[in-house]
C-alpha cells in the first residue's frame, strides 16, 4: 500500500521545499487541495524538487473548462515526468453556485460529462481520436494544430473522481480510473455502500478490479504520547463536526444509526458554533470516522478497514501539530503492517 501526504501549506511559496521534506519522512506521494489558494501551483514547484507522485485531491470540476483541465494535467504531467494524477470532486451545490459562480444542476451526470470530455480532449491530444465532444454542458469541437500539445512523452494522465454517494462512486467506477473514497467515512460505510457501487460499475463498463484504483482517505488523529493523541482528537472533533453538518455526508452517518445528528450540527454551524459542533462528537463517533493512537496503533487499524481493498491511502492531519517524526512513523507504520497483510 502507498502513503499520500497532504502538501498543506499557508501559500505556494513553500511548496517546493515542503514537497521534498515530506518525500524525505517516506512519502509515496503528495496532493493538494482546493482551499485558499490555487490546486494546482503547488504541485508545478513540487514536481522541480521530488521524485514522488503527485495529485490534485480534489480540484473543482464544474467551474473549470474539461479544456483547462487537459491542458493543465497534461502539462504537470510533463513536468512530474509522467507522475501526475488528476483528481475532481464536484464540491456542493452552495460552494459550486455561490463561491465559484458556476452551474450545478445534476452533479453526477455533470461529473460524468467532465472526466468523458477531459479523456476526450487527452486522447485527442496521444492522437487516439478526434476533437469532438457534444455534451449536455460542455461542447468541444474546434482544436486547430497551434493549440494541440501533441502526445504526452510520459502517457496520458490518469483521471479520479472523488465521490462518497453511491451513484458518483458507481459512475466514478464505470468511466474513471479511479476513486478517491472521500475521509468522511467509516468501514461499515465503506463496505456496505462504496464497494458494492464500484462493483456495479464496473459491471457497467465490464472492466476488473485491476483496471481501476482505489485511494481511501483517511483521518488519523495520530500522536506519539497520551497528551498529544488527545490534542489530536480535539483537532479532529472539530473537522468531523464540520463534515457531519453536510446534507451530502448524513448517509455515513445514517449507516451508523447517527442521521439526526447531522441536523443538529447543521442549526449549530448556521450558528457559527463551532465548539458546540465540535463538543456533539463523541468518542465512539470519533473513532468511528477517524483513526486514533499511536503511529503503529493507526498503522494497524488503517490496514484492518482498507487493506484488503485499498491501493493507496491518504492520510489527513487536522487541526491538530503534528511533527515530522510522526509522520515519518507513521508512514513507515502503515508500510510495515501493508508489508505483513500480502
Amino acid at each position: 500500500m502507498k502513503i499520500d501526504i497532504s502538501l498543506a501549506m499557508s501559500g505556494p511559496s513553500d511548496a517546493a521545499s515542503r514537497a521534498a521534506e515530506l518525500q524525505a519522512l517516506g512519502a509515496d506521494g503528495l496532493f493538494s487541495f482546493e482551499n485558499a489558494h490555487d490546486v494546482f501551483f503547488p504541485l508545478v514547484l513540487a514536481s522541480t524538487t521530488t521524485n514522488i507522485d503527485l495529485m490534485t485531491n480534489v480540484a473543482m470540476a464544474f467551474p473549470r473548462s474539461p479544456l483547462h483541465l487537459a491542458y493543465a494535467a497534461d502539462d504537470l504531467q510533463t513536468l512530474s515526468r509522467g507522475r501526475f494524477r488528476l483528481g475532481l470532486g464536484s464540491q456542493i451545490r452552495p460552494h459550486i453556485q455561490k463561491r465559484y459562480g458556476s452551474v450545478w444542476e445534476k452533479p453526477v451526470a455533470q461529473m460524468r460529462e467532465w472526466v468523458c470530455a477531459t479523456k476526450a480532449i487527452l486522447d485527442h491530444f496521444a492522437g487516439e481520436g478526434p476533437f469532438d465532444f457534444r455534451g449536455t454542458w460542455t461542447t468541444h469541437t474546434l482544436m486547430t494544430p497551434n493549440f494541440n500539445p501533441g502526445p504526452n512523452p510520459y502517457g496520458k494522465v490518469p483521471l479520479l473522481v472523488g465521490a462518497l454517494g453511491p451513484k458518483m462512486t458507481e459512475m466514478a467506477a464505470e468511466v474513471a480510473d479511479g476513486l478517491l473514497v472521500m475521509p468522511f467515512n467509516s468501514e461499515r460505510h465503506f463496505m456496505e455502500r462504496t464497494m458494492p457501487a464500484i462493483e456495479r460499475g464496473f459491471v457497467k463498463s465490464g472492466r476488473q478490479r485491476s483496471d481501476f484504483e482505489i485511494i481511501v482517505e483517511v483521518i488519523c488523529a495520530v500522536g506519539e504520547s497520551t497528551e498529544e493523541i488527545a490534542t489530536a482528537m480535539s483537532g479532529v472533533k472539530t473537522l468531523i463536526g464540520f463534515y457531519g453538518s453536510t446534507p451530502s455526508y448524513r448517509p455515513v452517518l445514517e449507516v451508523l444509526g447517527r442521521g439526526d445528528l447531522q441536523v443538529e450540527l447543521n442549526a449549530l454551524s448556521k450558528q457559527g458554533d463551532w465548539a458546540g459542533m465540535a463538543s456533539k462528537i463523541d468518542e465512539d463517533l470519533l473513532r468511528t470516522i477517524a483513526v486514533v493512537g499511536t503511529p503503529n496503533e493507526v498503522a494497524t487499524e488503517i490496514i484492518r478497514r482498507f487493506g484488503h481493498q485499498a491501493d493507496r491511502v491518504c492520510l489527513y492531519f487536522p487541526g491538530y501539530p503534528i511533527s515530522d517524526g510522526c509522520i515519518a512513523q507513521t508512514i513507515s507504520a502503515i508500510k510495515e503492517a501493508s508489508g505483513r497483510l500480502s
